[in-house]
């Protein structure tokens, strides 16, 4: 894949409301969540709106349903400090969210990226002030890949975060013949954690969102190709070094049942190790979580990620404690589905349910 890497100057918004103002709280527990709430478009026709949204979408419908997603936040035990949430059309719409909605939780920073016409966006919100945004995206002969890979940096108790936030690719169009678009974007982060890496060996970064990719996609799809997220297994690691002899960065990231995450395999090949340093992740889907976050023709899958690379596991600073799928309702319908929303009818709420990461300050 010839792709070229851009730092795109993209349609962003960013917000900080009072950033100044001092309301970040003490903490030394973060709850960080990442949803696809389906779709969520504001009230003006655009002309990109989905099919379903055109005739009978109604300002009072984008109200209910900003009501609806903000008493589903409020619902968890633990509200997040910072969440992701993807598929959102404007940046007006986390304003809207945190400003009618969610007023007395303290959220405060917000920033939003989309490539220009593209329908949707990916959106985060935090009680922690953003220090840094950048807009990644890929360019092969002119063209762009549909939606583009945010790094955001948010400082908590004085140490930073860098979060990815990510919406990959869909299969629409074939498994196979859409996963290179998806390895382009795993392309980003790994070339983006080998600068920050050179940077600073301890920063501890967060792949989140919806990857429209399994965490053992490589073994549903019978180990017959390179998929974005590669298991740390010996018939992997060999198809993808045989792959990357003239590349100067993986096209994927390989995601660990380990804490610290580990690449083994791949890690044996010792011209690999020099030439690539595999950008290495802990995926709880791999280790601790069941079932899925999307639930397709009678089966879950497990689309939407959290993962975590190895600093979040060196037992200093900011480190993982633990992840879940948020399954309880209104999340959920009767059947223990997520609650797909329906623009017509105005009921329920998206047909993916959040994850919800914890992590914890030691000194």
């Amino acid at each position: 894949m010839k792709w070229l890497i851009l730092l795109l100057a993209l349609p962003v918004f960013m917000s900080c409301g009072a950033c100044d103002n001092g309301l970040s709280r003490k903490t030394d527990t973060l709850y960080i969540a990442t949803w696809n709430v389906q779709a969520l478009f504001d009230e003006i026709e655009d002309g990109y709106e989905y099919k379903e949204y055109g005739a009978g979408w109604t300002r009072e419908k984008y109200r209910a349903r900003l009501n609806s997603i903000a008493h589903a936040l409020d619902s968890l035990e633990e509200t997040p400090d910072i969440f992701t949430l993807i598929e959102i059309e404007k940046s007006q719409i986390l304003n809207d969210l945190i400003n009618d909605y969610l007023k007395d939780y303290g959220y405060r920073w917000t920033f939003f990226g989309t490539n220009d016409g593209a329908p949707l966006g990916i959106g985060v919100v935090s009680r922690f002030p953003v220090t840094q945004t950048r807009v990644h995206s890929l360019s092969n002969q002119g063209m762009v890949i549909p939606r583009p890979v945010l790094e955001v940096e948010v400082m908590v108790e004085e140490k930073p975060l860098v979060l990815f936030l990510c919406h990959w690719k869909s299969k629409l169009g074939g498994d196979a013949e859409t996963e290179s678009l998806r390895r382009a974007a795993a392309c980003i982060i790994a070339r983006r954690v080998a600068d920050i890496r050179r940077e600073a060996a301890d920063a501890p970064v967060i792949v989140l969102g919806d990857l429209n990719e399994n965490h053992d996609e490589f073994y549903r799809q019978g180990n017959s190709f390179i998929t974005a997220l590669l298991p740390d297994d010996a018939d992997a690691a060999a198809m993808a070094l045989k792959s990357l002899k003239d590349m100067p960065y993986s096209d994927f990231l390989v995601v660990s049942a380990e804490k610290p995450p580990m690449a083994r395999h791949f890690l044996e090949n010792l011209t690999y190790t020099r030439a690539f340093a595999p950008a290495v992740f802990y995926s709880p889907w791999s280790a601790e979580l069941s079932g899925g976050s999307y639930h397709y023709q009678g089966e879950w899958e497990t689309l939407d990620h959290v993962l975590l690379n190895d600093p979040l596991f060196d037992n200093t600073g900011w480190e993982f404690d633990s992840c879940v799928v948020i399954d309880v309702e209104p999340f959920i319908n009767g059947y223990g589905y997520p609650a797909s929303y329906n623009p017509r009818t105005g009921d329920g709420l998206s047909d993916h349910l959040p994850l919800l990461l914890t992590l914890k300050l030691l000194p």
